[in-house]
């Protein structure tokens, strides 16, 4: 066997392999004989089918997949013995391949085509300098969340005439001429007004009574999936509703906020936890500020990872990766897909291989006992959300490693500490810079970054 590998250029190989009969021909007589034990036909004893009849019925198709094997096994043993950094695996060179003749050809010739992983640099220094926002918690945020929890704890009742944020009891149907259509879209629905998106549309619910109606476009005064349950019909439809509709109210539930007194609080946090409105707005202030942090590290890290990679300046064998990506999707994906979602693509794998190098240039590791350790803590959390008391610590012990023994979810809680380690890794290399910020304005920041 001769293994031959020529450069195309940095980013992309060809492995050739050439097979001769001396490679494969004592694994396919192996083959032969196995299946000859095994093999019935009339007029034979089992085992005892002559061996040329063995070779004219599966001769071709086991002397295929034997030189199949042992070019798969030369293939990768060659990448591994010259440490070679793929992506993807290697695609048969279909191009140029002469056809092949299995039944009287003993000499193999096969091309493969690699894509190489590029050569970069992925540093951080006390020189990169990034700022992390500090978001503030104005007090009418705080008011507006208090008054938010007080209606999702307070009590539903029927009201006389609409208010902004209501919920309308009613049915919408459709109208032609200021007239109910006969046979046209008819469906009994709640609307709330605060789904409406402008509040000039608002004003023409509010102040209703029930057996008012309003006629309108419902297709124009909120989201698709709102109006598609308005009108009982399926979301990819609305798009293409033209009609007017009568919205006729039958009646008005109105939530009465729930009242600040003790036995509010203490469902809230529990038993004297917060006793006064004053000490919740502490507490929520506090939950808040935990949530912006949570959220300015996360842009703090996005910040560090579009760094790097527009720092490595990564180049991709992207013509070859597209031609993978066809051959490697479970379901069928055409060449106009792949074109239009590769960019996409190609910035996840740079920054794969920038992850992957920072945590193997940086030592960066997580040891199955801190993955043990996290699984545990998310456990807690989990039955304390529930409401249930906790297990005890050799049983929680046990719990954590069955949730790890499934590959998929353990792979899943190892990239998150994998992701929480390289964050504490950016903030104590680079210099960074703590900037406050109002909501409004993190949250535009925030917006523009992700587009």
């Amino acid at each position: 066997m001769e293994v031959v590998r020529k450069d195309i250029d940095k980013l992309n190989a060809e492995i050739t392999i050439k097979i001769t009969e001396a490679d494969y021909q004592e694994k396919v007589n192996q083959a032969l004989k196995n299946y000859r034990k095994q093999a019935n036909m009339p007029g034979f004893r089992k085992g005892m089918v002559p061996m040329g009849m063995i070779k004219k019925m599966v001769g071709t198709n086991i002397l295929v997949e034997e030189i199949n094997k042992t070019l798969s096994d030369s293939l990768y043993q060659y990448i591994g013995d010259n440490k070679l950094d793929i992506l993807g695996n290697p695609l048969p060179k279909e191009a140029d391949a002469p056809e092949i003749d299995w039944e009287n050809q003993k000499e193999f010739e096969f091309t493969y085509e690699l894509g190489l992983a590029p050569e970069f640099k992925a540093e951080l220094t006390e020189k990169d300098k990034f700022e992390k926002y500090k978001v503030q918690v104005a007090d009418k945020m705080i008011e507006d969340q208090i008054q938010e929890i007080a209606k999702r704890y307070g009590k539903m009742e029927e009201a006389d005439e609409s208010k902004a944020e209501d919920m309308l009891y009613g049915k919408f149907e459709q109208i032609e001429k200021g007239e109910i259509k006969e046979e046209g879209v008819s469906n009994g629905t709640v609307l709330n007004i605060s789904t409406i998106e402008k509040a000039k549309d608002q004003k023409q619910f509010i102040g209703l009574k029930p057996g008012d109606s309003v006629d309108c476009k419902p297709q124009k005064l909120a989201a698709d999936n709102y109006v598609a349950a308005w009108l009982g019909v399926d979301e990819a439809l609305v798009k293409d509703i033209k009609a007017d509709f009568r919205f006729t109210v039958e009646k008005i539930h109105r939530t009465e906020p729930a009242e600040m007194n003790q036995e509010f609080f203490d469902k809230l946090y529990g038993a004297d936890v917060v006793k006064s409105k004053e000490e919740l707005g502490e507490k929520i202030k506090g939950e808040m500020e935990a949530s912006f942090a949570q959220n300015a590290e996360q842009l703090f890290e996005r910040d560090v990872q579009d760094h790097l990679v527009k720092k490595a300046k990564i180049n991709l064998p992207d013509e070859f990766m597209k031609r993978w990506l066809q051959t490697a999707n479970e379901k069928p994906i055409t060449a106009e897909q792949i074109e239009s979602e590769y960019d996409q693509y190609a910035m996840g794998l740079k920054w794969q291989l920038i992850e992957n190098k920072l945590i193997k240039d940086n030592n960066v590791e997580v040891t199955k006992e801190e993955v043990i350790e996290h699984t545990k803590g998310m456990i807690r959390q989990q039955l304390a959300g529930m409401g249930q008391g906790m297990m005890d610590e050799a049983e929680m012990e046990e719990t954590a490693k069955r949730v790890l023994e499934n590959q998929d979810e353990a792979r899943r809680l190892y990239e998150q500490l994998y992701s929480v380690k390289l964050r504490e890794f950016y903030n104590n290399t680079v210099k960074v810079k703590e900037k406050e910020i109002s909501y409004d304005d993190f949250v535009k920041l925030a917006e523009k970054k992700r587009n």
